[in-house]
């Protein structure tokens, strides 16, 4: 009876895998649209729909660091046919919000698909050019103002991090978003932004800020010119903003498995490696294995940083 039992479920693992997907594949983006995360989605969707010989559908579902998409997953069947497209957050958010779920048991990891760093952006008038230069003003002058894109996010985690390391203290300044966050520190209404590098990318390359350090372990292909924190005496400080994708709990292993193999795939694409570079992403791929690595060491590490560094909402 148990051998046929096994042979029941080997024959219908096998059909599955032959079948998946026989519709169109939503891919739910936890963020708004136009972003860097919302920029690999798509043009990561228009390389796997031929492969997949099905459409894969991009809506954006954003709201609440995140947590929006995520709670709109757990609403859905596990049948492979919503993906949720996420960041770091979701690694962040459960010891920043009160949740109705539990990442690590209700998302099964797909892959990771980008890193990226959080650099310290600085204003010109602040007369900085390297980050010990920097620490010996904001020394000089206490509570020099930094902004982020949020109370909460892995920016912020970066620039209390930073001030706890190099013993100075810094003034943050929580922004809804991204944007007005650049077009004040491009004003110098705040001398210091610690931010993603995507969006920083075309005012450095134009001369009207300056980027002193970045948080991944190694430099950043898009900054290859720009020291790590590590490089510039911070050991400690390493940090990575990632983008991945994930399933609901108990989503067929094949649709995982699958799903897997064509993004990595589409990763591998000439155009689409150059389409990210240009947006200062840098893709990694790999199994869904290691992103499951990944995202518990990285709940693990924010668990502490929020706690060592008394990162609170507003």
């Amino acid at each position: 009876m148990r051998l046929l039992l096994v042979l029941i479920l080997c024959g219908a693992q096998a059909v599955f895998a032959q079948s998946w997907p026989a519709r169109p594949l939503r891919v739910v983006v936890a963020f708004a649209p136009g972003g860097s995360t919302d920029i690999a989605v798509r043009a990561l969707a228009e390389r796997m729909a031929p492969a997949l010989g099905q459409p894969v559908v991009v809506e954006n579902r954003a709201g609440a660091g995140g947590n929006v998409a995520a709670e709109y997953l757990l609403k859905q069947p596990a049948d492979g046919y919503t993906v949720l497209a996420t960041a770091d957050s979701l690694a962040s958010n459960p010891h920043l919000y009160k949740l109705s779920f539990d990442p690590r048991k209700d998302y099964v990891p797909v892959m990771q698909l980008t890193r990226q760093p959080v650099v310290m952006g600085v204003h010109p008038s602040v007369g900085a050019n390297t980050l010990a230069e920097l620490v010996a003003i904001a020394k000089a002058k206490p509570g020099m103002a930094y902004a982020t894109s949020g109370s909460g996010s892995i920016q912020h985690m970066a620039g209390e991090w930073f001030a706890k390391l190099a013993g100075v203290q810094l003034t943050h300044v929580p922004y809804k978003g991204g944007g007005q966050a650049i077009t004040d520190l491009l004003g110098g209404q705040v001398p210091l932004g610690s931010l993603g590098n995507t969006p920083l990318l075309p005012h450095y390359r134009a001369g009207k800020l300056k980027i002193l350090a970045q948080t991944t372990a190694q430099r950043s292909a898009s900054l290859p010119e720009v020291p790590t924190y590590a490089e510039s005496g911070l050991k400690d400080l390493v940090l990575e903003q990632w983008l991945g994708l994930f399933f609901i709990a108990g989503t067929p292993a094949e649709a995982v498995a699958r799903l897997n193999a064509e993004a990595q795939r589409g990763l591998a694409d000439a155009a689409l490696r150059e389409r990210y570079a240009q947006n200062g992403l840098e893709p990694v791929g790999g199994s869904a294995e290691q992103f499951a690595r990944q995202y518990r060491d990285d709940y693990e590490k924010y668990a502490r940083l929020i706690k060592d560094l008394s990162i609170k909402l507003d």
